[in-house]
């Protein structure tokens, strides 16, 4: 798991491996990083999002955005630029970033600050590192006038990997996500029966998943021989079966898992179903261990498909989880989401999250699906919100 090797500022101790980060920038060719994105703030920052815009980000003619320095090598000058509206968040729990400034109003004046800021401090500003999917274009080219002759270049690779090994608080966060997730889940599908719509059942499921601390971000969810998971005003009938898959957010970390349901029990195609895809499941979770390769995930996978008679129409996933759903480790080039599989061939490490998830569409049973959140241990791997995995009867409670 990650450690922090100790350095601090004048504030208190950086919550992240800054060792790793020079690293990272040295090999990146950067000398300064400009991180943009809520979640990787969050994550250098070492505290909560600002309060006020924790769901929004648009404001007046604007929108929030809030900025993090960091030149390689020099923590001591890095440079926190946040909304006026959240000063008293941070004054009551002050980060460790030497200059924290709240006083911006907007995109450009926030990055305007920032560059300010660390023109003032001295530091080599001609290769900076920032967050092209994350930097609106006003605010990019506000900072690419503050800094004239400067070379940027996108840092995702090296704040994915920065964040890619979780320490033991993120994997904390992680497991209590994925286990209030699944018992979210559990009590809708034993409190609702039949002629519940869809849209009720994801309702429910909001209420379940807030009444236990989560920010619910979505349910998917499937009934009967449909394979449509919008919530709707489609009824979940007697002796159909249920495909819940939600994602609940615990401080900015994500439980992402998909659970099953039949309202009555389930026949013996049923059982069947689920089995082979349990079966697939569990051959993948072999596959983790520190030390193999990523890809191994996927050819244990594919071995198990192989054998089950509902291959044609049975699909299977593994991508990476923390706080973004397909975060490293990046494991397949032909997923839905598109990247490079470059921890295919890397091994893994412990306290990397993979969600491993294989879904069948049944032609005439409809959509069956299990999703599990797994940790590469020192030894192995650990499941994460594992209650549920089997059919759970609706309308039992």
């Amino acid at each position: 798991m990650q450690e922090n090797l100790g350095r601090t500022t004048a504030s208190r101790a950086i919550p992240f491996d800054a060792a790793k980060l020079d690293r990272l920038m040295e090999a990146a060719g950067l000398d300064l990083l400009v991180a943009t994105s809520k979640h990787n703030v969050q994550y250098l920052l070492g505290a909560e999002r600002a309060i006020f815009f924790d769901y929004m980000d648009a404001m007046g003619v604007s929108r929030y955005l809030p900025v993090l320095v960091y030149p390689r090598g020099a923590p001591e000058k890095a440079v926190y630029v946040g909304h006026r509206l959240e000063s008293h968040q941070r004054a009551v729990a002050p980060p460790w970033v030497a200059q924290v400034r709240t006083e911006s109003s907007g995109s450009v004046d926030a990055v305007a600050r920032a560059a300010a800021l660390i023109r003032d401090a001295g530091v080599p500003l001609k290769r900076v590192g920032i967050e092209m999917a994350f930097l609106p274009m006003d605010a990019g080219k506000a900072l690419a006038d503050a800094l004239p002759g400067a070379e940027f270049k996108d840092a995702l690779f090296v704040l994915e990997r920065l964040r890619a090994v979780k320490s033991a608080d993120e994997l904390a966060k992680l497991k209590l996500a994925s286990d209030l997730v699944t018992a979210s889940m559990l009590e809708v599908i034993s409190r609702h029966g039949p002629g519940t719509t869809k849209q009720q059942l994801s309702d429910a499921l909001r209420v379940a998943e807030v009444n236990r601390g989560l920010t619910f971000e979505y349910c998917l969810l499937a009934c009967g021989s449909s394979h449509n998971r919008a919530p709707s005003a489609q009824r979940w009938e007697q002796g159909e079966v249920l495909s819940l898959d939600s994602g609940g957010n615990y401080h900015g970390y994500i439980g992402d898992l998909a659970r099953m349901a039949v309202l009555g029990e389930p026949d013996s195609e049923l059982k069947d179903c689920l089995a082979e895809i349990e079966a697939v499941q569990r051959a993948a979770f072999a596959a983790v261990r520190p030390g193999a390769p990523g890809g191994d995930i996927y050819v244990a996978a594919e071995r198990e498909l192989a054998r089950i008679s509902q291959r044609d129409c049975t699909d299977f996933l593994a991508h990476g989880m923390g706080l973004v759903s397909h975060e490293v480790p990046h494991l397949t080039a032909h997923g839905p989401v598109p990247y490079d599989d470059a921890d295919a061939r890397l091994p893994l490490e412990p306290g990397m999250v993979v969600s491993i998830e294989t879904t069948m569409k049944h032609p005439k049973r409809g959509f069956i699906k299990l999703e599990d959140t797994v940790v590469v241990t020192p030894t192995g791997y650990e499941i994460y919100g594992e209650d549920g995995r089997g059919w759970n009867l609706g309308g039992s409670a």
